[in-house]
């Protein structure tokens, strides 16, 4: 059962970088949420009302507490588990709701800190022009089945936009690039057909009911692309999605999306264009509802909502993360930073011939040079001093 505790002035009820899984509601009196910026140093802080939550992030992620909570006067709360919290507000549509949005905010705050620190210029473009940007971007790349994907979507999207001619032009040259590289193509990463499906979050979606929401993609599918409107949202079934922004005419690594995760909610939370590319890697299949059914699909089951509030959760954990790493200045710190996080995220531990700790890292040269926001160049020469001292 959920406990109501009083602190006293000057109390700390817990301090960033605490493991504690617990959520908090502010009954009376005051308390005042601080945490270091990871840019200056300085200290941030944010007063929690009444009847508000607070350390549910940090723990509905099951991470380390992002700030320290500091009791300003006398100060009565309500303190209750993860699962207790479940028990008692995974069927309040409004609470989960409102937090939805509340985090939606968050996270958004965090993707343009990280534009910021990579020195990234943030300009609005109608949605045809962002579309051709990104599908220009690939084209570069030599990702020419992504570019076509691109492409139809502005052509079937803005059949009389402006630079339809431009977009029919580009697709063409795609499709006739993308024959000539299919003979060389090499096998999709063995990766992505051996990720380990998260089954309690899958779940609740095999019913026959949601086959009708079915849909399927081939390696270098863009699911959704940056600028697009936003009009509906996936979970993942099978495979692996990877997420890219194009930044300056090249597209950057941000995430890899696996089965039980959703991506494009936070479009249709808050009405905002894409903001990130998705594409498959290697055969995908995800649940596809649109933005129509989204808020019937969570008000009638709230067990949805709450996995999707824990989502949240452990993205702005992970994002406040890879930003933490773009704000280190040594490089070599910042590489190992990368590793780090990586293991983070999948702690597999291996035993190599000896019987000592081994793990193995399915990234490339450039996926590490993206995470740390250096060069491919700056990344090799890092990693070669690492290889020299035998870490790598």
């Amino acid at each position: 059962m959920p406990k109501v505790l009083t602190y006293a002035k000057g109390s700390i009820i817990f301090f960033e970088g605490d493991k504690d899984e617990r959520i908090y509601i502010l009954q009376s009196g005051s308390v005042v949420l601080t945490q270091t910026d990871l840019e200056t140093g300085n200290q941030l802080s944010e007063l929690v009302n009444v009847g508000e939550f607070f350390g549910v992030i940090s723990a509905l992620a099951r991470k380390p507490r992002m700030e320290t909570a500091n009791v300003v006067t006398d100060t009565q709360v309500v303190q209750m588990s993860v699962q207790e919290f479940e028990k008692l507000f995974g069927g309040n549509q409004a609470v989960l709701m409102k937090m939805l949005k509340v985090f939606s905010k968050s996270l958004r705050l965090i993707h343009r800190k990280t534009e910021t620190i990579l020195k990234t210029e943030v300009i609005s473009f109608p949605p045809e022009t962002g579309l051709l940007i990104v599908a220009k971007c690939f084209f570069d790349e030599q990702k020419y089945h992504s570019c076509r994907s691109v492409c139809e979507k502005l052509l079937l999207k803005f059949p009389n936009a402006s630079n339809a001619g431009t977009a029919k032009k580009l697709m063409d040259q795609a499709i006739t690039q993308e024959k000539r590289q299919a003979a060389n193509k090499s096998k999709i990463d063995e990766l992505a057909s051996s990720v380990t499906k998260d089954d309690n979050a899958l779940k609740q979606f095999e019913l026959p009911m949601f086959e009708r929401f079915s849909k399927q993609y081939v390696d270098g599918d863009v699911i959704i692309s940056e600028f697009e409107p936003g009009d509906c949202f996936y979970l993942i079934q099978s495979g692996q999605v990877q997420l890219e922004k194009c930044i300056k005419g090249t597209m950057k690594n941000l995430d890899i999306l696996r089965p039980g995760e959703f991506f494009g909610e936070m479009a249709i939370l808050d009405n905002s264009p894409r903001s990130a590319t998705c594409i498959a890697k290697g055969n995908v299949k995800c649940l596809e509802f649109n933005k129509e059914n989204f808020k019937i699909l969570i008000m009638g089951n709230p067990q949805i909502a709450m996995h999707l509030l824990k989502l949240f959760c452990k993205r702005i954990y992970d994002q406040h993360q890879r930003f933490s790493i773009l704000v280190i200045r040594d490089l070599q710190a910042r590489i190992a930073n990368v590793f780090l996080m990586y293991d983070d995220m999948t702690p597999v531990i291996e035993r190599g011939p000896d019987g000592s700790p081994r793990r193995k890292f399915f990234l490339t040269m450039n996926d590490v040079a993206h995470w740390a926001g250096i060069t491919v160049d700056e990344a090799k020469e890092e990693l070669n001093k690492f290889s020299a001292k035998n870490k790598i």
